[in-house]
């Protein structure tokens, strides 16, 4: 696999001292070292090895990893591991991408208490999800569901919120299980739950 050509370690290391600078007021002591951790992964900062080889007597210098698992170079191998292992979980249904979103005072009160908060955003979303997908008026199904969390928008402002991928099928708990689906868009579509409709 070739090198990209712009990595953000590159970009840590170009403007991350003046960007810590100017935003020293904001940020965790954890934060500083995950970027300081991205900034030095696999350069000379961290020591390194020469391998060599046997045929031909080439060597290379190879330097070590942070290992930190916010980096995006350490990690790739068990992203892509994670993703293999979800796409084999995947039901032959649909599948649709739904959002969760913090309103701001809420999202105020979760910068201060991240665990509670963030397990509560999860929560309630599964709770959500799992109720609406009961419904035989929606789908009339148990379900499972994927969950990503993002504490961050595109404008990089505190903007916690949860992307579900949640499948059009699900499990009829019968004495013999058997997937259900509906190919119908609609079934993803905002709608008021039914008052009968509650969370597990």
């Amino acid at each position: 696999m070739s090198r990209p050509k712009l990595e953000v370690a590159d970009i840590f290391r170009r403007h991350g001292a003046a960007w810590r600078a100017a935003n020293k007021a904001h940020l965790s002591l954890g934060q500083r070292r995950v970027m300081t951790a991205i900034e030095v992964c696999r350069t000379a900062d961290l020591g390194g090895h020469v391998e060599r080889c046997e045929d031909c007597a080439h060597t290379r210098i190879a330097y070590n990893s942070c290992r930190n698992r916010h980096c995006p170079k350490c990690q790739w191998p068990a992203a892509a591991a994670w993703l293999a292992a979800r796409e084999a979980e995947l039901l032959p249904v649909p599948y649709f991408h739904i959002v969760f979103t913090l309103p701001a005072a809420i999202s105020a009160i979760a910068y201060q208490n991240k665990p509670k908060v963030y397990g509560l955003l999860f929560t309630a979303a599964a709770a959500v999800l799992s109720a609406i997908a009961a419904d035989p008026k929606h789908l009339g199904a148990s379900i499972g569901v994927t969950a990503v969390l993002h504490t961050w928008g595109q404008n990089l402002q505190h903007h916690p919120h949860v992307h579900c991928i949640v499948p059009g099928g699900g499990i009829l708990l019968l004495p013999v299980g058997r997937v259900i689906h509906r190919r119908q868009a609609h079934c993803a579509r905002p709608r008021r739950p039914s008052p009968s409709a509650k969370p597990p």
